[in-house]
């Protein structure tokens, strides 16, 4: 098998797999680029992206760049490339860097394409409750998320999957995915085929997508807390402040709340059965676990109702 030269395109921990598996195996990576350090948590401290971390326990070399423009274009295509390869960088790839690499780029997306094209496939996929979603591989393009595929698997969705836990399973399997494609191209048997379908798309999400509308069903109440958590964070207000769910579910029976019957609740409406806080939607109750006050730790939802006075709804 050739081996290739790499240049690999990165930012989050979702991307940090698929490093991890091209730098075992056997192609060499010349350069790792990936967005600069941000500022963390709540001192504010400046932090290499995880992508950056990775890299350098690897012994790589790390270009930081907030886009690919000219100066990260030159400085890449200095190291001679045959293949770029992009999983999750944060930014888009134009010519002339699009065409520097001998076979171009390819690139690891968490969606079966075309389902879900954009910044937040994982995300949207749960907020849709798709009943499963994927992992491609594709050749990249100067459209969106529309290249040619050379291989993808297929993932069910299981209940209690968040956004967090999904991107981690699919991170893991694409990794050995993207790998394999890197391999079929150095040997010469790659093959992508077009795109088939209807594309859906998935824009990166604000915080205002994170809002809990109680007005909805229990089901899609959960589909998008799934969707959101843990970022942007799903959220609601009581009083005109906001207050983080870090925690909803379905809510439990009757039976194992030791009750003949759950509670019919107004949309938005709390109300405590035994030690569980359920809330009101469209049609059944569900659970909130876990809150955050705003200014306040996280704390299981039972114990700050009690200690709130027992409100009696949040705003719908």
């Amino acid at each position: 098998m050739q081996k290739l030269r790499l240049v690999f395109a990165g930012t989050p921990a979702a991307a940090v797999p698929s490093l991890e598996r091209l730098a075992a195996s056997g192609h060499e990576i010349v350069a790792v680029v990936t967005r600069p350090a941000a500022p963390i948590g709540r001192k504010r401290v400046l932090t290499p992206s995880p992508v950056a971390r990775a890299a350098e326990r690897l012994g790589l070399e790390v270009i930081e760049a907030a886009r690919l423009d000219d100066e990260a274009t030159t400085r890449l295509a200095a190291s001679a490339p045959d293949l770029g390869v992009i999983v999750a960088y944060g930014g888009l790839v134009r010519e002339p860097l699009l065409s520097t690499p001998v076979h171009g780029w390819i690139n690891l997306h968490f969606s079966l394409l075309p389902a879900w094209r954009g910044a937040a496939p994982v995300q949207h996929a749960l907020i849709n409750d798709d009943p499963a979603t994927g992992a491609a591989v594709f050749q990249l393009v100067a459209e969106l998320d529309a290249g040619d595929v050379f291989a993808e698997l297929s993932h069910r969705i299981e209940p209690g999957d968040t956004a967090g836990s999904l991107l981690e399973t699919l991170a893991e399997r694409g990794g050995a995915l993207l790998s394999d494609v890197v391999d079929g191209i150095a040997e010469g048997t790659a093959r992508a085929i077009p795109q088939a379908g209807e594309p859906s798309f998935a824009p990166k999400l604000r915080i205002d997508d994170a809002r809990i509308d109680w007005n909805e069903p229990a089901r899609s109440v959960l589909a998008r807390y799934r969707g959101v958590t843990p970022e942007p964070g799903a959220w609601t207000t009581l009083d005109g402040a906001r207050l983080k769910l870090l925690g909803l579910a379905a809510a439990p029976t009757p039976t194992d709340l030791g009750v003949e019957a759950l509670p019919t609740l107004a949309v938005g409406e709390l109300a405590a059965v035994g030690r569980r806080l359920l809330i009101g939607t469209a049609d059944v109750p569900v659970e909130v676990v876990q809150v955050q006050p705003a200014g306040r730790t996280a704390m299981p939802a039972a114990d700050w109702w009690r200690g709130a006075g027992r409100v009696g709804a949040v705003a719908a």
